[in-house]
């Protein structure tokens, strides 16, 4: 015990005594570690936030909108005007092996809600009861919209957070009345609020039955009064997200007679195919942040390499005069090899120590676009660790070896 309390003693007389080459080289070593585990950890929240913002519209979410669908294939310049109607959705229903679940959609902003105690303008969007099992759309308070409501063609509806707030400001809403365009509707719900400030539409919107808005709110200026606005589906599993968009296709194409192969007919949104997208873009990008990481503690490493070498230059005669008192070589290469190991971990923890305290700092700020804040990554900080042990071993062995390998008579020469 007492040999290793003599060795440490030695260290830290070593360290103090070049204070400022010490700082230097330890500084370098934990900005690699911080500025490895600050970049991966930005990369990842950023992967996070994303992830997050897409599940704020329900899980494996795909859409299709009308479209205009060219009339020679190819060729947008001889492009029509198609638009969605509900028998492409009852086709889709009972064609599309590969779609777990899907529903027509029907919106409007020309709709002005009034209650007894405000008004307020947003999106009126009639849904079939399986719309909040495809859209995340966490209840509140009540119900949301059911069978019997869409058989019966009930005026109910279902407010979203800020149209709630705007309509009934401090007040209760559940079993209270809105007027929509001279038509009164009974709140029976409300949806808890999604989303970050007002980052999601979904809390201006209400929503009434699918058969209501059919009859009631039609759209405008359009052929059929059976069109649609949109229509939302879901695949069984994520990985059959083609499968299902290419049944989908089919189906519209036929019904509206152009060939399905041709992509620029088809407005959509495929948040599978997103999501795949911004997972290898957020995959690459922290390779790319972890490689710039490790070089700079690579060169953190070689600093310390360097240190130790004029260390065993600038010690010499002392190596010289303990080996010729009796100190044997292993005793030398024990001391330089942990003076290198302790400069370079203790560095290596500061930077760490650094880097998690200025994301814990981070954590309550939202991060632009919707981002979350850094956050540390447990793979990466071992990866951190197992590194700074390479680079302690390395920085330690070699010029530690070098030292142990010195005769004391030359040694004793040196000036």
């Amino acid at each position: 015990m007492q040999v290793i309390i003599d060795v440490f003693s030695q260290i830290f007389a070593t360290l103090w005594a070049h204070k400022l080459r010490s700082f230097l080289t330890m500084f370098g070593i934990a900005w690699g570690v911080g500025s490895l585990l600050l970049l991966v950890g930005l990369g990842e929240g950023f992967r996070s936030g994303n992830k997050r913002n897409l599940s704020e519209y329900g899980e494996n979410i795909m859409m299709v909108f009308p479209g205009r669908a060219p009339v020679v294939q190819g060729s947008m310049n001889s492009a029509r005007e198609y638009r969605l109607n509900y028998q492409d959705y009852l086709d889709v229903k009972k064609e599309a092996p590969h779609v777990k679940a899907v529903t027509p959609v029907l919106s409007t902003n020309d709709v002005h809600a009034v209650s007894e105690f405000a008004s307020a303008s947003g999106q009126i969007t009639g849904a079939e009861p399986q719309y909040n099992g495809i859209r995340y759309l966490p209840m509140k308070q009540g119900r949301w919209l059911n069978d019997g409501d869409e058989v019966q063609k009930r005026d109910v509806v279902v407010l979203g957070d800020e149209m709630n707030r705007n309509l009934f400001p401090g007040r209760p809403a559940i079993g209270a009345f809105i007027i929509l365009n001279d038509h009164r509707f009974e709140v029976v719900g409300t949806l808890a609020r999604v989303g970050r400030g007002d980052e999601n539409s979904t809390n201006t919107r209400a929503y009434i039955p699918f058969q209501v808005m059919r009859s009631d709110f039609p759209l405008k200026s359009e052929e059929s009064r059976d069109a649609i606005s949109a229509l939302n589906y879901q695949p069984w599993v994520a990985d059959d997200h083609l499968l299902a968009q290419e049944e989908v296709r089919k189906v519209i194409a036929r019904n509206h007679h152009f060939d399905y192969k041709d992509q620029d007919a088809f407005e959509g949104w495929d948040t599978v195919k997103q999501a795949q997208m911004m997972g290898t873009i957020f995959d690459a990008m922290n390779e790319f942040l972890g490689t710039v990481g490790l070089v700079t503690l690579a060169l953190g490493g070689i600093g310390v390499i360097n240190i130790m070498l004029v260390a065993v230059s600038e010690r010499t005669r002392e190596i010289g005069l303990r080996k010729a008192l009796g100190a044997t070589n292993r005793s030398i290469m024990m001391q330089f090899f942990a003076e290198g190991i302790l400069l370079t971990l203790v560095s290596g923890l500061i930077g760490m120590g650094l880097a998690g305290g200025l994301m814990g700092l981070m954590g309550n700020l939202n991060g632009p676009g919707g981002f979350d804040p850094p956050r540390l990554v447990p793979r990466t900080a071992l990866l951190a660790i197992v590194s700074l042990t390479f680079a302690g071993v390395a920085a330690g062995l070699y010029p530690a070896n070098k030292a142990a390998r010195l005769q004391p008579v030359e040694a004793l020469r040196q000036e």
